[in-house]
């Protein structure tokens, strides 16, 4: 966060910049001097990015976008006006770090039914959570909205697409989570969950996988319940869940268990 005498200093050198631009008929000057604003003013460009880290999208990326919201801002700022440049850049850089997330959240965005289930699965789980006093099961969501078991686990997969999301998520009575399926100790976790985002780990498995995870890990099911709703061994699942795992693991950058 900038100093009151940085921001002083930012204010002051951002006015005589613009000034200089008006002044200048030169296009090359003009560039230059538009190039040097948005330079002078890129720490407030990345403090707007920094808000948006820990949702799933590369920092760089976020960065790069409020660069571009930063050149657009000085581009449409009209300085003769009197008013901070601050006051029309801070909107202006937000709003186009904000639909970046909307335009490209979803890295497959699923059918508006899927969209519209998912925003109602939401609402149930966080009415149910605060409720409960713990985090709502499929099971509960399903029976809170009167529809199939089968839809709310259709709608968390679409959810782990963009939610924030953390380790917590229930396997089932014993009350143990996917983070204690998935740790190598406590640091290694805390660590791994201040970076990154399981939503956006279990998007990068593929639907069957999505779904074993769930069922497993969400619903409480048996290995042997699974097996036979996805038509294998059980022998098979153990196998897959393993594998599926340790590629969680691997997109969370979490070291395989000692």
């Amino acid at each position: 966060m900038s100093s009151p005498t940085q921001h002083a200093a930012r204010a002051k050198a951002t006015v005589e910049l613009f000034d200089a631009l008006v002044a200048s008929e030169a296009d090359h000057e003009r560039s230059r001097l538009r190039h040097e604003i948005v330079e002078t003013n890129m720490p407030v460009a990345e403090a707007i990015a920094s808000r948006y880290s820990n949702r799933g999208v590369d920092v760089d990326d976020l960065r790069q976008v409020a660069y571009m919201g930063m050149v657009k801002a000085v581009a449409g700022f009209d300085p003769t006006y009197g008013s901070d440049f601050l006051q029309y850049a801070v909107p202006t850089v937000t709003g186009e770090v904000k639909r970046y997330f909307r335009d490209s959240g979803w890295v497959v965005r699923p059918p508006r039914r899927i969209q519209e289930l998912q925003a109602r699965v939401s609402r149930a789980n966080n009415d149910l959570s605060q409720r409960l006093g713990r985090a709502a099961r499929p099971t509960e969501i399903a029976a809170e909205l009167e529809i199939d078991l089968d839809e709310v686990i259709e709608a968390l997969g679409a959810y782990g697409c963009f939610r924030l999301a953390s380790l917590d998520l229930p396997v089932g009575e014993d009350e143990s989570t996917v983070g204690d399926h998935i740790r190598s100790d406590d640091q290694d976790l805390a660590h791994a969950e201040n970076r990154l985002l399981l939503g956006s780990a279990m998007q990068a498995l593929s639907d069957r996988d999505r779904r074993i995870l769930t069922l497993r890990f969400g619903l409480g099911w048996t290995q042997e319940r699974i097996a036979q709703d996805i038509g294998v061994t059980q022998m098979q699942v153990s196998r897959l869940l393993t594998r599926i795992l340790k590629d969680l693991r691997g997109e969370l950058q979490v070291p395989e268990p000692t």
